[in-house]
């Protein structure tokens, strides 16, 4: 199984530097100069890393098949890839393809809310992408607290969503003057 490390983002300056969106623990075992990596798409690669630094948390990276900004930008988009060790995963990391078809369970009463379809990376914070029973596709904050249980080796998830934040919930949603616009004169 292929696992991301990174995606290339958009180039830094002129001579084919990217910003990196990380996607491992171990940016610096990974990213390292003369690293080979293969790509999604697998037409793009595979990519050998000539340059990388990291900035304040924020990961860039030269390759070899790009030495210019129009090179670079040609690479926008494109996912460093690696194969999987079948490691398993420790207790608060999950891979996303470990994740999908997991089962979601509510908190308060066990009842089905859906499954887990997919994880996507959102500038916030990820979220989980949850197919309800009528088939509504739902993105959930994947923080602990709306999901407060994730059991990899139970095929479950258990979610304390707030109200409305699931289409069969939406009749509660929990609308705030802040959220509304107005101040509580105004109502």
């Amino acid at each position: 199984m292929l696992l991301t490390v990174a995606r290339i983002g958009r180039p830094h300056g002129l001579r084919g530097e990217v910003a990196l969106d990380v996607r491992t623990d171990a940016p610096q075992e990974r990213l390292v100069v003369g690293a080979r990596f293969a790509t999604e798409p697998a037409a793009a690669g595979p990519l050998v890393v000539t340059h990388v630094r990291d900035a304040q948390g924020r990961w860039y990276a030269t390759f070899a098949q790009a030495s210019d900004r129009a090179g670079a930008e040609a690479l926008r988009g494109v996912a460093l890839v690696v194969e999987s060790d079948d490691e398993p995963s420790d207790d608060d990391g999950w891979y996303p393809h470990e994740l999908v078809g997991l089962r979601a369970e509510h908190a308060a009463d066990g009842r089905l809310l859906g499954e887990i379809v997919g994880l996507e990376h959102l500038p916030a914070h990820d979220v989980l992408v949850l197919r309800e029973p009528d088939g509504a596709r739902t993105l959930v904050p994947f923080v602990e607290a709306i999901v407060p249980v994730v059991d990899v080796a139970g095929s479950r998830v258990v979610l304390d969503p707030p109200g409305g934040l699931l289409a069969a919930d939406a009749e509660n949603l929990v609308v705030s003057d802040e959220t509304r616009g107005t101040t509580p004169d105004e109502v």
